[in-house]
């Protein structure tokens, strides 16, 4: 995944000694796509007239994965979102509220934008081997908050790896992780070429410095393919892995021509971990 070339731009001047503040930018690719229903694995069970309010909609990990991805044996739940003119930091702050029926207690990390998409934050939410949406869910404290404080999101449904394999990607638990650059990108797959795409996303290419990678797939919810999330320890490995980058691109060769072959659409996004 190759983050814009503006990014780049910012990234080397984060390794000058001169100090930097980031402001936030408008999307430098297409529009945010709308949250669109796709045909993935939900299975709705009837409603019976003796318990309407009841009803659920289950969602598991277990549909077909490639070969070439790593193993995606559970279900993370994804909410991009932009905060009201004025309402950021109340968001910030309502978002970082535990929710109590949370089925994995403080499987969840937050990204911040820093520059490239429209969202503000995305929220990544372990919630096990499948998740349940029911009619007659309990409202967590902090949802009338956030719902005030937020102009737009979207929920997705996405399988990935056992949290033990996400956090280590993220470095999550490694003390100084929040100082890492990620790089948040969404891909739409040409019809027909899903596995190809996956397959581009999941290998990390040689010399990479990349700390860390993962790869979410659809499984219900917005309307792109996958979520890819790269982390780099340092600025300089960031700055190593874009020059590496551009001397491919200049040559029509690397990640940047491959990912044009196989992919529809796609946004990165610059952004700091701000939870855990």
């Amino acid at each position: 995944m190759r983050p814009i070339n503006q990014i780049f731009a910012i990234a080397l001047l984060a390794v000058l000694p001169a100090s930097f503040s980031y402001a936030q930018t408008s999307a430098k690719s297409s529009p945010s796509p709308a949250s669109a229903k796709s045909p993935a694995t939900t299975k709705s069970p009837a409603t019976t007239a003796s318990s309407p309010a009841t009803s659920t909609t289950t969602t598991s990990a277990t549909s077909p994965t490639t070969a070439a991805s790593p193993a995606r044996t559970d279900v993370y739940h994804v909410h991009f979102t932009h905060a009201a003119p004025g309402k950021a930091n109340a968001l910030a702050d309502s978002l970082k509220q535990p929710d109590p029926t949370d089925p994995m207690p403080g499987h969840s990390v937050m990204f911040r934008h820093q520059d490239g998409d429209s969202w503000d934050y995305v929220v990544i939410q372990h919630m096990g081997t499948k998740a349940t949406v029911e009619a007659a869910r309990p409202t967590p404290p902090a949802s009338a908050a956030t719902r005030d404080s937020s102009d737009w999101h979207t929920d997705t449904y996405v399988n990935g790896p056992a949290w033990a394999d996400f956090a280590k990607a993220m470095g999550i638990n490694e003390g100084a992780g929040k100082s890492a650059v990620y790089i948040v990108s969404v891909y739409r797959a040409i019809p027909g070429h899903r596995e190809q795409l996956d397959s581009i996303l999941s290998t990390q290419a040689p010399g990479d410095p990349a700390a860390g990678n993962v790869v979410l797939q659809h499984l219900e919810g917005a309307a792109w393919t996958f979520l890819a999330v790269a982390r780099y320890a340092t600025w300089e490995d960031f700055v190593k892995s874009e020059t590496n980058a551009a001397a491919d691109q200049t040559k029509g060769a690397g990640d940047w021509a491959k990912l044009r072959d196989h992919s529809s659409y796609h946004t990165d996004t610059l952004a700091d971990r701000i939870m855990p």
